[in-house]
């Protein structure tokens, strides 16, 4: 009888790690409180806009390895599409002026050579000024690491960071930016193509994944919240989802917990997680974009950071967002659209819109909050913590999800082989 194991939540941390160890001959029973899986990472159908639509616009980069490979294991690479080039397109609103960073396709940085390739003015010697951020420790702030003023800062370091930590930069933690451009511009255009699930974050990432479990054991049993753990000596004895729902865990099975902070710290007292988020808001316009235009643009000098063109859609992302969570959604979803009108160059009134305001997107990524987490191993021999919130050095996002889910299912590997 092969050893079973119990993955609580289906976020992409949960599934990550479901999905690795049923390829490794676990039974693996995934419980999902929600209705559907993915976290915070999912699609919907919105009958406002009449789309299938994402809660959140997500970017990955082809460095990122981990979310790649997550990605291959359940046949959808493919669904990951992006630009052959590592090549971002920028535009400034209150200058019009537009610009494109090719950072090429290799492992070397040769771009920083070659003024058209890099952001407009600038030179070597701007670039250079980063390289304290490259092996800050944990303990400083980027704006006492870095200068945090001047083009480059103002239209690629400021969106790239603001994007990756969801904090205004200057009180972000200089040991995840660190990262962030250790594996990002450090390592060369062939880390930095972006990539975009075009078809939807559910089709790409998600549901394959839940397909893949059902195929191979039990599958993912959605409704199922995890109530309480009940201690048997070291490990965990049992699972109480309510009543007289209780699963008794083996005495070779094991638990990997998936959920965000704030559940995982009621589901074990005395467990220090992050206590801050910050918001990222999302608004969606049914309006197919303009022949040509860019997958992916940034955008400089307004509300709207990040302007995605999909075939039916054009959509943004505003990262940092606490500021617009009140806002009133008509006056917001207006002002949008304006820049939108500015930066794809149309003239059209306000389509079918929807804004998505996720208000604990990620935990804070400031010293305070990132020394609060935590790594995968608990009190239980058999229990272990997984999601973007714990230690996986990165800020919280898709790759940090899944390195966290992979390490975790590492962690049971490693536990059986014992």
């Amino acid at each position: 009888m092969s050893k079973t194991v119990h993955v609580i939540g289906a976020g992409i941390s949960g599934l990550a790690a479901a999905t690795r160890l049923a390829r490794e001959g676990f039974t693996v029973r995934v419980h999902e409180a929600m209705q559907q899986a993915g976290g915070r990472c999912r699609s919907y159908f919105d009958a406002q806009t009449g789309l299938v639509i994402d809660n959140g616009n997500h970017l990955l980069l082809s460095g990122n390895h981990a979310a790649r490979d997550y990605a291959r294991s359940i046949g959808t690479e493919a669904g990951l599409v992006g630009p052959a080039g590592a090549e971002f397109d920028f535009m400034d609103l209150k200058s019009n002026a537009r610009w494109k960073l090719d950072l090429g396709k290799g492992r070397l940085p040769l771009w920083l050579f070659d003024a058209k390739r890099r952001v407009p003015d600038t030179a070597i010697g701007d670039y250079l000024a980063l390289a304290p951020l490259l092996w800050a420790p944990a303990s400083k702030l980027i704006s006492d690491t870095i200068p945090c003023r001047g083009p480059l800062y103002d239209r690629l370091v400021a969106p790239l960071l603001l994007a990756a930590l969801n904090v205004d930069p200057p009180e972000g933690s200089a040991g995840l930016a660190g990262a962030v451009v250790r594996e990002t511009l450090l390592a060369g255009g062939q880390a930095c193509r972006p990539l975009i699930a075009r078809d939807g974050l559910s089709a790409v990432l998600v549901e394959p994944a839940v397909e893949q479990l059902g195929r191979s054991g039990p599958g993912v049993q959605f409704g199922h919240e995890l109530r309480s753990l009940t201690p048997a000596g070291d490990r965990v004895g049992a699972l109480n989802f309510g009543g007289e729902d209780v699963i008794t865990v083996g005495a070779d099975d094991a638990v990997v917990l998936a959920v965000p902070p704030r559940p995982a710290a009621s589901l074990l007292p005395g467990l220090k997680t992050p206590q801050k988020y910050r918001a990222i808001v999302n608004a969606h316009f049914a309006y197919a974009p303009p022949a040509g235009m860019p997958a992916l643009t940034g955008v400089i000098g307004g509300v709207v950071e990040w302007l995605f063109a999909f075939p039916n859609r054009l959509s943004v992302t505003i990262s940092n967002g606490d500021r617009l969570v009140d806002a009133p959604r008509d006056q917001l979803a207006a002002a949008i659209w304006a820049e939108i009108c500015q930066v794809a160059g149309i003239t059209a009134n306000l389509p079918p819109w929807q804004i998505v305001r996720e208000r604990r997107a990620t935990f804070e990524a400031t010293l305070a909050q990132n020394a609060l987490r935590r790594g995968p191993v608990t009190q239980w021999k058999n229990l272990f913590l997984a999601g973007d919130w714990t230690d996986t050095g990165l800020p919280a996002t898709i790759e940090g999800s899944v390195r966290s889910g992979n390490r975790a299912a590492d962690l049971v590997l490693a536990r059986g082989r014992a």
